[in-house]
């Protein structure tokens, strides 16, 4: 941080200040912070991803959709198989490919295992030592040993059934156009669902840690949610339409003590929006290009939204059944609509839910026969394919003519949620000002960003603040 002190003509003193991150080490690749501080009020905000962009979409363009699978999962070394999965569906109606039950169940068995890894990463490893006050996983060992050995048997449980249905923890290949190489054999869907079984204490003792903590109110705001609407009208991670909520103006008479009430749409917290086809995100989502950051940003109508866990529990929460259910009754307020500190809540009540629907889903999947692979019926078509990634809801479309790739089209979580991530920057930087908290605000700024989860590491710090002071 640089601080100066510069003196007007009539001699008013005016302090101006830089919070400056040149490196993020907590994000997958290259990125920086600045905040730039005038007295109390916060002028600029800037979250930059300094790495080149990949050209994963301009490089598979003439590739067959066979390639394609096999190179776009690269984008992520955390969610490879939410891309993969994103591109199976996006290609496979593309293609009219109408995978069977079988099928279907074991990918979305895969991605619930992946979420299951990538959330036990976060809250256990990344998000915790803050809650703490600790700087890293490591200082829990001595007084939180339980905890951690929770979320290694999580995040270790979550890496397995990754690599037992995809053939590999990271960049498994085994998910094809059509269906599998090879189905996972019966014995091990039998395992992963005793295992599972046994690990629900786990994520209950994970869940109540989590709300036992102190939410600080100096990051909240309003700001517009999105998710896929699975089509059966159950809480899960797939859908052809995006719920979009209701701006908070249109929504705050309708709230009571209890939350908002349940709207028709949504089946969830958040007010009466609208729902588009995935078929729209281009129009949903406004990408554009700022000249300070290699990564795409976005807006929908203006305004920056968050996709993710919290997203999905103020829209679809009420769907919650089983215990998940209890706690989001008992745990959930209208400050998880304004307060992305309770993504980490949010996200440990999903790890519960997967949990406990591996059990059900093994039994669906064990009972159908193994299918053949279903070849293509066409050489050529659009096709948009969505999944609820880990960190919030993740598009892939493909064009394709004579058997290969014309055109793709990617747009991720974290490049929906960074406008939100300095919108909430900026509001947490003023408020802590106002409350007269000038020093010690990187470990705050730290969890605001680290709330939403975005692709990140593990790490000591991701900001560093250094002073100077310098007067006209």
């Amino acid at each position: 941080m640089l601080l100066w002190w510069s003196v007007s003509q009539n001699s008013r003193i005016n302090k101006m200040r830089h919070i400056s991150v040149e490196s993020l080490s907590r994000v997958e690749g290259h990125g920086g912070i600045t905040v730039k501080i005038d007295g109390k009020k916060v002028k600029d905000v800037k979250v930059q991803i300094y790495e080149g962009p990949r050209l994963i979409e301009e490089l598979v363009v003439g590739m067959s959709p066979e390639d394609v699978l096999n190179i776009v999962p690269r984008i992520c070394g955390l969610c490879s198989l939410s891309h993969r999965y994103a591109a199976l569906r996006a290609l496979e109606k593309a293609l009219s490919i109408e995978v069977p039950l079988r099928t279907r169940l074991t990918r979305y068995l895969m991605l619930v295992g992946e979420i299951i890894q990538s959330h036990s990463l976060h809250l256990f490893f990344l998000s915790l030592p803050d809650f703490l006050g600790l700087s890293s996983a490591m200082d829990m060992v001595d007084n939180y040993g339980e905890e951690v050995k929770s979320g290694f048997a999580l995040k270790g449980f979550g890496y397995w059934v990754m690599q037992t249905i995809s053939a590999r923890m990271i960049h498994g290949e085994n998910p094809i156009l059509g269906g599998f190489g090879a189905h996972p054999a019966q014995k091990a869907l039998i395992e992963i669902k005793e295992r599972a079984q046994k690990l629900i204490s786990d994520a209950e003792k994970a869940v109540e840690l989590f709300a036992s903590f102190d939410y600080p109110s100096w990051v909240e705001h309003d700001t517009t949610f999105m998710a896929l609407n699975p089509p059966d009208g159950k809480y899960s991670f797939l859908g052809d339409s995006v719920l979009i909520s209701a701006p908070a103006s249109q929504t705050q008479a309708a709230r009571h003590k209890h939350g908002p009430p349940q709207t028709r749409r949504a089946g969830g917290q958040a007010g009466r929006g609208e729902e588009r086809p995935v078929e729209e995100y281009n129009q949903i989502i406004e990408e554009r290009v700022v000249p300070y950051s290699f990564a795409k940003r976005s807006r929908h109508s203006g305004n920056p939204f968050t996709v993710g866990a919290t997203a999905r529990m103020n829209l679809l929460g009420r769907r919650l059944t089983g215990q998940p259910a209890e706690y989001f009754k008992k745990l959930y307020s209208k400050r998880w609509m304004k307060n992305p500190l309770f993504n980490n809540l949010a996200q440990a009540i999903e790890v519960l839910h997967c949990l406990e629907t591996i059990p059900g889903l093994v039994d669906e999947i064990t009972e159908l026969e193994e299918p053949e692979i279903v070849q293509p019926s066409k050489s050529h078509g659009t096709g948009v394919g969505a999944v609820e990634a880990p960190r919030g809801t993740l598009y892939h479309r493909y064009s394709i003519a004579d058997g290969t790739i014309t055109e793709c089209d990617i747009a991720t979580p974290t490049a929906q949620n960074l406008d939100d991530i300095e919108r909430y920057l900026k509001i947490a930087t003023e408020n802590l000002l106002s409350k007269g908290t000038e020093d010690n605000l990187e470990p705050k700024l730290e969890m605001v960003v680290r709330a939403f989860d975005p692709c990140i590491s593990c790490s000591a710090h991701l900001v560093t603040v250094r002073r100077d002071q310098k007067s006209d």
